[in-house]
C-alpha cells in the first residue's frame, strides 16, 4: 500500500499522481492523508474490489500505516498511529489515551485500528470516544471500544464480533445507533466462510441511559431492501434444485463442483433472506420463508443453527431490545446552519463585540475516494468542487449536495457517505450541522 500523503509531502507533484498510483497498481488500495492533511490535499484514496462478502474498510491505521490525533476540551487527547520499537516505526497500530502527563495505552500491536467517533454522545451520559480494533489481519472482526473522554479517561463498554462499527445518527432524530454485523458467529457457519456471503446479519444498536439495546427491529426498511435484492436473485428453478438436496451441501458432497457451487449459492442468499427477517425482530415471517425455501427434511436442524448462532453472536452482549418510538412522537435533530457568516449589524451590535459562530466546525477523522483512474477522472479530482453537507451528531454524513453548475464527480459523491468528522458543538455537546466544503486535490 503506498503512501501518498508522504509521496506528496516530500515534493511529488499532482502531475505524477497517476504514476504514484501505477507503481503500486491502481487496482490496490492506496492511502492519502487525514487530519490536518486532509486539509491540506482533503482527500483520502481508497480503492478495494469487492468480492462477495470480503470488503475493505478504511480505517485510521493499518499495518502501522497512517495516523490521527485530536484533543478533547477536557484535555484528554487520542493518538493512533504506528507502534514504535524505540526511535523507529513498526508495521502494526496502536492507540493511546493521555491527560495530565499520563498515559493509557488502548491497543498495542494491533493490526488495524480506527477512531469511528469523538466526542460523541453515545447515550451513555457523557462524551466518549469510540475505537474498533483489529488484533490481526487473520481475524474477522473488530473490537468495539468505548472510553470516556473525562479525566481519567474509563472503559465504559467493549463489543466483540462485528467486522466494522459505525456509529450514526441514522434517523436524524437525536439518538445514536451502531450499526455493525454478526459476522463472528457465522464464521464457518454450516461449512460456509465469511467469503461465501453477500453480507452477515446486520445488527442496530442503541445505547439508552447506559443500556445497551438491539435496536435493528427499528429499521426493518433497511432490511426489506436486502431480502428484495436477494429474492430478485433467486431463480426458481435453481430454488427447486436446491430445495431437493440435502441443504448441507458439504464441501465433500458427491455434486460435480460447479453444481455444488450452484447449488451452495442459492443455499447462502436463501440463509440471507431468512436472517434478514430473524435479526429485525421477525421471526414468523423468518421461519415461514424458511419453509419456502428450504429442503423440508432438514427445516428443523438449520432453524437450530441459525437460533444458536444468533445467541451466541452480538446478542448475547446486548441489555435488551428496544421499543420503537409511536408514531407521531417522533423527535427530529435540530441541523445546525454553518452555511451563513455571522457578521457585525451596524446599530444593532454593540461597538467592540464580535458575533460568536453559534457552533464550531465539523473537523475531518477520515475522508477517502475512489482514486482517478484516467486523465479526465484526474482532471475531475483537481478541480475544485464544492459541497454542502449535513453531518450528524456522530460526524457521519447524512447528505451531500454538489453545489454549481459543473460537472459532476461521481467518485467523489459517492465517497461521502463513509467519510468521518469529529461533530459540531454547540453549548459543549455534539450536534448535527450543515456546512459548505470545498475539495480539490490541489489545496
Amino acid at each position: 500500500m503506498a503512501n501518498i500523503c508522504q509521496k506528496y509531502a516530500q515534493g511529488e507533484t499532482l502531475e505524477n499522481l497517476p504514476r504514484l498510483l501505477s507503481d503500486d497498481a491502481q487496482s490496490a488500495p492506496v492511502r492519502f492523508c487525514r487530519g490536518a492533511a486532509a486539509l491540506a490535499l482533503l482527500l483520502l484514496f481508497g480503492v478495494t474490489a469487492s468480492v462477495c462478502h470480503a470488503q475493505r474498510h478504511d480505517v485510521n491505521c493499518s499495518d502501522g500505516a497512517g495516523d490521527f490525533d485530536a484533543e478533547f476540551r477536557t484535555g484528554v487527547k487520542v493518538h493512533v498511529g504506528a507502534a514504535r520499537n524505540g526511535e523507529l516505526a513498526t508495521r502494526v497500530c496502536e492507540a493511546t489515551l493521555s491527560w495530565n502527563k499520563q498515559n493509557l495505552v488502548i491497543a498495542p500491536m494491533a493490526s488495524q485500528l480506527d477512531v469511528d467517533a469523538f466526542g460523541v454522545d453515545l447515550g451513555v451520559g457523557l462524551p466518549v470516544v469510540a475505537f474498533q480494533v483489529k488484533k490481526s489481519n487473520a481475524d474477522c472482526c473488530m473490537v468495539y471500544k468505548i472510553y470516556s473522554l473525562q479525566e481519567p479517561p474509563v472503559l465504559l463498554r467493549s463489543i466483540t464480533g462485528g467486522e466494522f462499527f459505525s456509529a450514526a445518527d441514522t434517523d436524524l432524530d437525536g439518538r445514536v445507533e451502531i450499526w455493525t454485523d454478526d459476522a463472528a458467529s457465522l464464521e464457518g457457519f454450516d461449512s460456509l466462510l465469511l467469503s461465501d456471503l453477500d453480507f452477515t446479519p446486520p445488527i442496530v444498536l442503541r445505547f439508552e441511559r447506559g443500556r445497551l439495546l438491539d435496536a435493528s427491529s427499528e429499521f426493518q426498511p433497511y432490511f426489506d431492501q436486502k431480502i428484495a435484492e436477494q429474492r430478485a436473485r433467486v431463480n426458481p428453478q435453481d430454488l427447486r434444485d436446491f430445495k431437493s438436496s440435502d441443504g448441507k451441501l458439504a464441501p465433500s458432497s458427491a455434486f460435480p463442483a460447479d453444481r455444488l457451487f450452484h447449488l451452495r449459492s442459492v443455499k447462502v442468499k436463501v440463509l440471507e433472506i431468512v436472517w434478514s427477517y430473524l435479526y429485525s425482530g421477525r421471526e414468523p415471517e423468518a421461519w415461514r420463508s424458511l419453509g419456502d425455501m428450504w429442503p423440508a427434511a432438514d427445516v428443523d436442524r438449520i432453524r437450530g443453527a441459525l437460533l444458536g448462532a444468533r445467541a451466541r453472536g452480538i446478542r448475547a452482549q446486548v441489555d435488551g431490545v428496544s421499543k420503537p418510538i409511536s408514531a407521531g412522537r417522533e423527535n427530529h435533530a435540530k441541523i445546525f446552519d454553518a452555511t451563513t457568516i455571522v457578521v457585525p449589524m451596524p446599530g444593532v451590535t454593540p461597538n467592540g463585540v464580535s458575533p460568536k459562530p453559534e457552533i464550531t466546525l465539523p473537523k475531518p477523522i477520515l475522508m477517502q475516494r475512489p482514486p482517478p483512474l484516467n486523465a479526465f477522472e484526474l482532471g475531475l479530482a483537481q478541480s475544485e468542487s464544492q459541497l454542502k453537507l449535513v453531518i450528524d451528531s456522530a460526524g457521519k454524513v447524512r447528505s451531500a449536495e454538489m453545489l454549481g453548475n459543473v460537472q459532476v464527480d461521481e467518485g467523489l459523491m459517492s465517497s461521502t457517505s463513509k467519510w468521518k468528522f469529529i461533530p459540531a458543538f454547540s453549548a459543549d455537546q455534539p450536534v448535527a450541522s450543515r456546512i459548505f466544503l470545498g475539495v480539490s486535490l490541489r489545496r
